[in-house]
């Protein structure tokens, strides 16, 4: 491709003249092309429509991240799903109807009962504050929605402003010098993003928990964070930390973001590329968004004593943020300072940040040495120790969602982006810059945390959703360039006329240079100077000669290296096209994936269950059938026992007092839960009977084959239980280290309550007492409750409601066992001793 005449190239090219291909430049050139007030008007113009083309392309995006989160709604109903977002919707109720300062001093006395809970001091505030805002707002602009529909689809709104935002991090900034990637690469990470099926599972419509808002607070103060790297601006540097205070509202997960900046400005530092602008994107973040966090109740003074955030303000404060300012020193001592003076001062800096680093190390291990978890919380721990939450915390093993992903779960949930995710990276490292390397730790770090806990997959989606829109981006850009390369040969005129073209334009420079010589000869043929000036005359030509040679060696070099450069990145034409139409289809399956799983796999809401057999689809109600029964039939003061899963749908949809629910904040509450299903009858009933206890709930799926019931749960109740009360022992309910509840089950498994509730009248469905779940026969089928009644069953048996009886009334035995006359007297004597329910 020609190029126009660089001015600056003229000192190389001394008195000669120009090369062949400049001097032909004016001819070549097409009048309307040479017009430089033409071009730039094109020039704005394909802008200006570009840019037209991107806002209708982003908004399609949004269209598209809303609306493939509908059919849960299509399918089913308008409706909240699973355990956790029942709170978070009681909660907005309340904040809607009672005010802010209600909100923030409200104690639950239907939760943890006797206990209770104040709400405003133990939730994470920002989706109920989000979702009552938007229908505060709807509602003073005549929009009359319910507070349930603004629940449902606030995943789904929130869920197109995160692929917005992540448009905005992958795309290139102003300054290519610092850019991620072009905006190609950002709005195909988008579309990416709107379609990965791990972001779905969380924010389908219904899905009303705290990741729904959380993602698009993540990847936006990511943006921030870059866009304050990129431009020095202490305005995004404000706004950065007032996302990151939404984002520390919004989830507990913030602390992946006060982690994860510092590594990398630590990253920054030890490879050269400490900058002013990186003082200002990190030192703000930590100071303001400290002091905002810690405003949260949930977080308060966590913000600084914790070891989550010790990272960026004490731990990597020595290593990241103290160096920081160290460094930012010696850059300006270096500049007001000559270098013998420097010299003096760096020793002087050095000795007293090693001094205060040693003070501030003494002050931090005194402080983590007191705590016995070292600073750490549960959860925290198991991140860095796999296996910490299975020895020591079976609370925390007990949930799904905290335990290891399999490899089908990583093709389930980002599917092909496993594959494009390497090349992402190695695009990211051509060139590398400041923002590209944030990615790809950013990357790094998502992928070891979400092997070791399946629900940290939703952190991994945006960096896999951005790594595979650069290496799509990146692949398409080289392809297509290849094909517009080689596509106009195929257009060209025959050989002949192209070879006679090729003579005229080499045949003619070489005329020009040979008229130049003879011009010279002519003029020291009239002048006739004398012999001295001859010589000199000789000298200078010859001087000229080897400037000249030397011009063109170079002019041939700078001209070469674009050329060369051009011809690494052309592929041949037919395996462009072909590797173009493969992309296509990889996209293609992916669309389809990502359909498949918003449509089937993500969509029913754990509450409303579907089958689909030979007969047709058959839908399992029995959650709602249940907690319906108990708002009719039960007074309002009275308390429901269950497993722990199951009470914030009883305390949202029953209106009714639970002992434990998915708070999971007292161990020893739940352990006595645990023990009370783990007992025999008797003492189970003097265990809830203490609590104050009128019903126990238990969800059993033997009949229907559901297989998420509470004795596949069983053992965990056993293991939490065990873990407070040492006379529940794990081995009592195992055979041969086998779980069983046929025949061959332990007398203490066939005994406990939990079995009882499960398995009481089972037999009369089949006669046999098979359950599907366990593909087995019960082994104890014929046995009577004789401390709880039977009240309600549902219609497939899900769920089971049983009362407690009162003392009165309570089946004694068929005869009493004999007493001996020498043992009354000492058993009279201990009759005044109050004995312990709980063992």
């Amino acid at each position: 491709m020609l190029q126009p005449l660089n001015l600056n190239r003229i000192h190389r090219w001394g008195l000669q003249s120009p090369p062949a291909s400049h001097r032909l430049l004016p001819c070549l050139i097409q009048p309307s092309m040479a017009d430089p007030s033409e071009a730039k008007g094109e020039g704005s113009l394909r802008k200006a429509f570009g840019g037209v083309l991107g806002v209708f392309i982003l908004l399609l995006i949004g269209t598209l991240a809303f609306s493939i989160r509908l059919f849960s709604v299509i399918k089913y109903e308008s409706v909240i799903h699973e355990f956790d977002p029942y709170f978070n919707y009681r909660v907005t109720q309340f904040l809607t109807k009672n005010g802010i300062y209600d909100f923030w001093n409200w104690f639950d006395d239907r939760t943890w009962y006797p206990l209770g809970r104040v709400i405003g001091g133990t939730v994470y505030p920002g989706l109920t504050l989000t979702a009552g805002s938007i229908w505060w707002l709807l509602n003073n602009l005549n929009i009359p929605l319910s507070v349930e529909t603004v629940c449902v689809f606030t995943a789904p709104i929130f869920s197109a402003n995160a692929a917005w935002a992540t448009y905005l991090l992958t795309k290139a900034p102003p300054s290519h010098q610092f850019e991620v990637k072009g905006t190609g690469a950002g709005l195909t990470a988008a579309a990416l993003l709107a379609m990965v099926p791990s972001y779905i599972s969380r924010s389908v419509a219904g899905s009303y928990d705290n990741e729904a808002v959380a993602i698009f607070a993540l990847i936006f103060t990511f943006y921030l964070y870059i866009k304050t790297l990129n431009t020095g601006s202490l305005f995004y540097a404000t706004l950065n930390a007032l996302s990151y205070f939404y984002m520390v509202c919004s989830w507990g997960g913030y602390t992946f973001i006060i982690n994860l900046i510092p590594m990398h400005v630590l990253l920054c530092i030890v490879t050269g590329r400490y900058s002013s602008r990186l003082y200002i994107a990190y030192a703000p973040l930590v100071v303001l968004g400290t002091l905002l966090a810690s405003l949260v109740p949930v977080v308060g003074f966590n913000a600084v004593m914790t070891s989550e955030h010790f990272a960026s303000f004490l731990v990597k404060c020595q290593e990241v943020f103290i160096i920081l300012h160290v460094v930012a020193l010696v850059y300006y001592i270096k500049g007001i300072l000559s270098p013998k003076m420097f010299k003096v001062a760096m020793t002087l800096v050095v000795t007293i940040g090693i001094a205060v680093c040693s003070a501030v190390l003494a002050i931090l291990i005194a402080l983590v040495a007191s705590s016995p978890t070292k600073g750490w919380s549960g959860r925290s721990l198991s991140l860095l120790d796999p296996t910490y939450a299975s020895k020591y915390i079976p609370i925390i093993a007990s949930v799904s969602e905290h335990q290891p992903p399999t490899w089908p779960s990583y093709f389930m949930d980002i599917n092909v982006l496993a594959f494009l995710v390497p090349a992402g990276i190695v695009a990211c490292f051509l060139p590398l810059s400041d923002a590209s390397s944030f990615v790809i730790l950013y990357i790094a770090t998502s992928v070891y945390f979400s092997g070791v806990m399946v629900r940290l997959m939703l952190v991994l989606a945006p960096a896999a959703c951005i790594m595979s829109g650069i290496a799509l981006s990146e692949a398409f850009d080289a392809f297509t360039r290849s094909i517009k390369f080689q596509l106009p040969k195929l257009f060209e005129a025959s050989p002949s006329d192209a070879g006679d073209t090729n003579r005229g334009t080499q045949d003619e420079p070489t005329k020009v240079d040979n008229n130049t010589p003879t011009e010279k000869t002519e003029t020291t043929a009239k002048e006739r100077p004398s012999e001295k000036h001859r010589k000199k005359e000789k000298k200078k030509l010859e001087k000229g000669k080897e400037i000249k040679e030397k011009g063109k060696e170079n002019t041939d070099k700078v001209s070469n290296k674009p050329l060369n450069a051009k011809k690494l990145l052309v592929l041949p034409l037919e395996a462009s096209a072909v590797a173009i139409l493969l992309l296509l289809i990889l996209g293609a399956f992916y669309v389809v994936h990502c359909v498949w799983a918003a449509a089937e796999a993500y969509s029913a809401p754990s509450i409303v269950l579907t089958s689909h057999s030979h007969d047709g689809l058959h839908v399992f109600d029995d959650f709602r059938e249940a907690y319906a029964w108990l708002k009719h039939n039960t007074d309002v003061d009275d308390k429901v026992a269950s497993w722990w899963d199951y009470g914030y749908q009883t305390t949202a949809m029953a209106n009714r007092t639970v002992i434990v629910d998915n708070n999971t904040w007292n161990n020893t509450h739940i352990a006595t839960v645990g023990t009370a299903m783990s007992s025999p009858e008797k003492p189970a009933w003097d265990i809830f009977n203490s609590l104050d206890v009128k019903y126990v709930l238990v969800v059993f799926g033997g009949l229907v084959g559901y297989s998420s019931d509470d004795i596949n749960k069983f053992l965990w109740m056993v293991r939490i239980g065990g873990g407070v009360f040492p006379h529940i022992r794990e081995p009592d309910y195992l055979r041969d280290g086998q779980y069983r509840i046929d025949a061959h089950a332990t007398p203490t498994m066939l005994n406990c309550l939990m079995y009882k509730l499960s398995y009481y009248r089972f037999v009369e469905t089949d006669g046999k007492g098979f359950d599907r779940v366990r593909g087995t026969e019960i082994g104890k089928k014929h046995f009577r409750l004789t401390h709880f009644e039977e009240v309600f069953t549902t219609h497939h048996w899900m769920v089971r409601i049983y009362k407690l009886k009162s003392p009165k009334n309570r089946i004694r035995g068929k005869s009493k066992k004999k007493t001996n006359p020498k043992t009354t007297s000492k058993i009279n004597s201990n009759k005044n001793v109050k004995k312990n329910p709980w063992q």
